[in-house]
């Protein structure tokens, strides 16, 4: 696990905005009516204007059979808990939808979540989403310099518990940098043992998964869609964080 440099996380900054500026962008045209597909092109086009690339567009996943990722956002709507594909569906009043966005800036990467609705909800599903936004809250107010990593899900967890919602259990955060995924691995439920002791310079993502009912998945067979088993509403939120010796600083928000 390497620490980085008060440059990196300055170059990581700059990474972090244009994803928050994407997420903007998207706010202002997710609507009843609109495809998937128009939303993945609408992020590509601006992030290749900024200078940057897309992270998941061609991402192979764990193995050279695994079917290359073919969207530069993940788009998982409604009871698909992430890695949704941006196709061709087009969203209805009442959906909502988690739109993940991964990408990398002069050497740097940047990844975060925001599940948004789609048109009016259901006070239930409001209700949802607001647990969910306040689970990430909660995770990162933990993620403290002198603290453990396991401190992270077990507050998680600990206020998921009594709102009546679950926590995906096998779907984490990870440590960032030069590359998507490095270490650690960040848990969202509790652990046995405390973990890392968390270090100014560590930078992850924390992004629970928060379904409406079971914390149990089903994979789809287009090897990338992770769906509730109980067909459930489920939301996600997720911001890249810098451990600094004041707190944890978030380097995704506008």
């Amino acid at each position: 696990m390497r620490l980085k440099s008060a440059r990196a996380i300055s170059r990581m900054r700059d990474s972090g905005r244009l994803v928050a500026e994407s997420f903007a962008l998207l706010e202002e045209n997710i609507k009843p009516g609109v495809s998937l597909i128009e939303l993945d092109q609408l992020v590509e086009n601006y992030i290749i204007k900024q200078g940057a690339a897309p992270l998941y567009k061609g991402y192979q996943g764990s193995s050279a059979e695994h079917p290359p990722f073919p969207g530069t956002i993940c788009a998982s709507v409604n009871h698909e808990i992430c890695h949704g594909l941006p196709d061709g569906r087009i969203l209805k009043e009442g959906d909502v939808i988690g739109i993940d966005i991964g990408l990398k800036y002069k050497g740097w990467c940047g990844d975060a979540c925001v599940t948004f609705p789609v048109g009016k909800i259901t006070p239930k599903t409001e209700k949802l989403l607001n647990i969910a936004r306040e689970c990430l809250r909660i995770g990162i107010e933990a993620a403290q310099p002198g603290g453990y990593l396991n401190d992270i899900g077990a507050a998680i967890q600990g206020y998921a518990d009594t709102q009546g919602v679950t926590v995906v259990r096998e779907w984490g955060g990870h440590g960032i940098g030069r590359n998507l995924h490095e270490s650690p691995s960040v848990s969202h439920i509790r652990q046995n043992g405390q973990g890392p002791k968390l270090r100014p310079g560590m930078i992850f993502t924390i992004e629970p998964m928060i379904n409406a009912g079971s914390h149990q998945w089903h994979l789809l067979d287009d090897g990338w869609t992770v769906i509730t088993a109980d067909g459930k509403l489920s939301a996600q939120y997720e911001h890249t964080i810098a451990i600094t010796p004041n707190g944890p600083e978030i380097l995704t928000k506008l």
